[in-house]
């Protein structure tokens, strides 16, 4: 019997339940991403349920009214996506000093709940460019707002500046910054196409303002920017291949390897849930079926029974080896920028729903043999 055969025999008798592995793995993952909470508002056809569609995952705006929470402003959630947004309407109405009692009512309940995650965390203010001007309901909108959250400027329908930025600035004096966003093409009178603008520049301004532990559900919850997706996976990686190091440092023979299992699959968890998919639904409950060799081992498990060796010559025989801390960490490395790597292209060529586990698995395998 060979040495390869010895192991692998050992990982089929020590297999780990990996229903439970996967359990726990989600469970941690979802609480780790969270929940964020926006506040949009916007007088009636300034575009925020464009900018909203533009901006998140799902599309929010199309899905229904949403939750009636005050007389101006709903709840709106979807099944999977880690946000809620509160939409405010009624700032075109003389009574708009009504509208803001119950607003204000409402944030303050919301802020002053123990749990952080049912606060709303942002707020953005939707001016349209073509108005060309503030109104007092949007000034003092931005100063009741600013004191219980972050606020964000946003000029929609932006096709000509003209200086009414800076002026906007300016004037919302309690505001993070002011934006410029075009959500959708836009064909002017004379032919002149004006292509989307301002929305990575949107969601990079929202990621600074957004308390940290919002950071994840943010970047979850966003469809604009990759890299907001990818530098929060690669956190995740780094964080994996601390504890993969720390679990090694005992150091962890080949044929008890599966100590690393747990740390590998968390880490696919918490990387599947940044980049939006849903945990809940068995997705990662079927990637990780779809890696398991017949015996039960993970691609981990594989590639130290198939590959280790040859990466590490002169370790001794495969029994005997172990798993030093620096090859943990760097098997952990590169088994998790290689999923980062393989759902960012995906992700170039696919809408998220369209994606099925079977063409990350493909794509991971051939992202991590190189």
């Amino acid at each position: 019997m060979s040495n390869q055969t010895v192991v692998k025999e050992s990982y089929e008798m020590k297999s780990p339940d990996f229903i439970d592995i996967i359990k726990s793995a989600i469970t941690k993952a979802t609480k780790e991403r969270g929940q964020v909470n926006v506040l949009i508002a916007g007088k009636s056809g300034v575009g925020k349920s464009t900018l909203i569609n533009a901006v998140f995952q799902g599309d929010f705006a199309t899905t229904g009214p949403g939750r009636p929470v005050t007389q101006q402003t709903r709840e709106i959630k979807k099944e999977g996506v880690p946000l809620t947004l509160f939409d405010t309407r009624g700032l075109e109405l003389k009574e708009y000093k009504e509208t803001f009692e119950e607003l204000e009512n409402l944030v303050e309940n919301r802020n002053n709940d123990s749990n952080p995650m049912n606060h709303i965390h942002m707020a953005w203010v939707c001016i349209d460019e073509s108005s060309r001007r503030v109104e007092d309901a949007e000034i003092e909108l931005c100063k009741l707002l600013a004191n219980h959250m972050p606020v964000i400027g946003v000029i929609t329908k932006a096709s000509s500046d003209e200086g009414f930025r800076l002026k906007v600035l300016d004037i919302l004096s309690t505001v993070k910054n002011v934006v410029r966003v075009n959500s959708v093409s836009k064909t002017l009178d004379d032919g002149y196409v004006i292509k989307p603008s301002g929305l990575e520049e949107l969601v990079e301004l929202a990621m600074e303002v957004v308390p940290e532990a919002q950071k994840n559900a943010f970047a979850a919850a966003q469809r604009v920017s990759m890299n907001q997706k990818i530098n929060k996976s690669h956190a995740i990686v780094a964080t994996a291949a601390t504890s993969a190091a720390a679990t090694a440092a005992v150091p962890i023979p080949f044929s008890d390897a599966l100590a690393l299992v747990p740390i590998q699959v968390g880490m696919l968890a918490g990387i599947t849930s940044v980049f939006g998919f849903e945990l809940e639904k068995g997705f990662l409950s079927t990637l990780v079926s779809s890696t398991i060799t017949g015996g039960g081992a993970t691609l981990l498990g594989r590639t130290i029974v198939t590959n280790l060796l040859k990466m590490f010559p002169g370790v001794g025989s495969v029994a005997g080896g172990v798993i030093a801390a620096t090859t943990a960490s760097g098997l952990t490395v590169a088994f998790g920028e290689a999923y980062i790597a393989a759902l960012a292209h995906i992700l170039q060529e696919k809408e998220l729903p369209e994606v099925k586990p079977n063409d990350i698995v493909v794509e991971f395998k051939n992202r991590f043999k190189k």
